[in-house]
Formats: structure tokens, C-alpha cells, sequence
């Protein structure tokens, strides 16, 4: 995460409410809590979070933090923006019953991609915070499991444990930007930040 210094403050507790918020939305959604009729507002929220997330990725980024401002990045373009504007496309196929039928298999292949990207990046996150190490393990769980169910190799049956994993990584991501928060204003551990899994 930022704030190496260089004069910029953290951005990263406005981008973990950004994947706080997609995470508990998708929780919604997968587990059957929300009616179809919630996919427009889905998709507004996701583009308000790209918004907030391409702002933190950049600025990672312009701090040296690779890890976080490339995952930011591509978090604020595919799942943030792309996703809010597919939820606006598949509403209105469905609403208004396109004569070609949408074949949403794609998302699958594109979030197969993310998954493993994901995946792969995440040691990455053991050499920073525990916490959020634990947060991208989790996701590391969703995502997979959206990839497949999207590409048809697995069942509707994994909706509750991607569901689950997603809620499980909302949490703390909203404890770990509350912690930020609250220790940087009060210059203390108000809420404690767990160190990383590698030094």
C-alpha cells in the first residue's frame, strides 16, 4: 500500500470501501438476496467504485507500490467498470428480450483470466499485512468460482460459497481500511493491523 513519503496520503482505504462494496453487492447477488431487478443498480455502484479505484491504483502506482496499484488498476477497469456496464447490458437483453441472445460464457473466459492473474499475484500480498493477505486468499476463492460457473463448468450450486468468500473478503477489507484510517488520524493503534505472513 502507499505512502512511502513522496507527499501523497494513503489511497488505499477509499479503494478497499471500493471492493468492500462490490464484494457485499456480489454477496447479494449470488446468494439470492437481491431480485434481478437490483442489476441496474449493481452496475451503478461498480462504475462509482471503478471511479474511486482507478483514482487509488494511479496513485499507487505514482508511489512505487506495484502490487497495489496494478491490482487496483485492473480491479477498477474489469470488475469495476466492465462489470457496471454488463449489468446494464444483460438487464436490458433480458427486459426487453433481445432478438440474439447474449452468451455470457465470455464474462467466464475474462474472469478466468483475472482469477489466475490473481492468483498468481497474490504472494505477492504476504509481504504486506496478514489481513490483507487473508482478504486476496479469499478472493482467490471467488473468483475462480465465478470464472467456472460463468463459463458453464460448474453449477449454480457454488453461487453460496463464492457468495460467502466474497462477503468473508468485504469484511475485511472493511476492518483493514477502518484500521488505516483510525491509527494514521490518531497517530496510534486504535485498531491493530496484523503483520505480514513473509518479512
Amino acid at each position: 500500500m502507499s505512502g512511502n513519503g513522496k507527499g501523497w496520503a494513503n489511497p488505499a482505504p477509499a479503494g478497499l470501501v471500493a471492493l468492500a462494496v462490490a464484494c457485499f453487492i456480489f454477496y447479494a447477488l449470488l446468494s439470492g438476496s437481491v431480485k434481478i431487478g437490483a442489476i441496474p443498480l449493481l452496475g451503478c455502484w461498480l462504475i462509482g467504485g471503478f471511479v474511486v479505484q482507478v483514482i487509488v491504483g494511479v496513485i499507487e502506482l505514482l508511489e512505487g507500490n506495484s502490487t497495489g496499484g496494478n491490482v487496483f488498476t485492473f480491479f477498477s477497469a474489469f470488475f469495476m467498470l466492465t462489470g457496471g456496464i454488463e449489468m446494464f447490458v444483460k438487464y436490458f437483453a433480458a427486459a426487453f428480450k433481445w432478438s440474439v441472445p447474449l452468451d455470457a460464457r465470455i464474462d467466464g473466459w475474462a474472469w478466468l483470466v483475472l482469477a489466475t492473474c490473481l492468483l498468481l499475484w497474490t504472494p505477492a500480498y504476504f509481504k504486506g499485512t496478514s489481513i490483507l493477505a487473508v482478504a486476496v486468499l479469499s478472493l482467490d476463492i471467488a473468483c475462480p468460482l465465478i470464472a467456472f460457473m460463468d463459463i458453464g463448468w460448474l453449477g449454480a450450486a457454488y453461487k453460496p460459497i463464492a457468495a460467502d468468500a466474497l462477503l468473508f473478503t468485504g469484511i475485511l477489507a472493511i476492518y483493514l481500511c477502518s484500521a488505516m484510517i483510525l491509527n494514521t488520524a490518531f497517530g496510534k493503534t486504535i485498531l491493530p493491523i496484523a503483520g505480514p505472513f513473509i518479512k
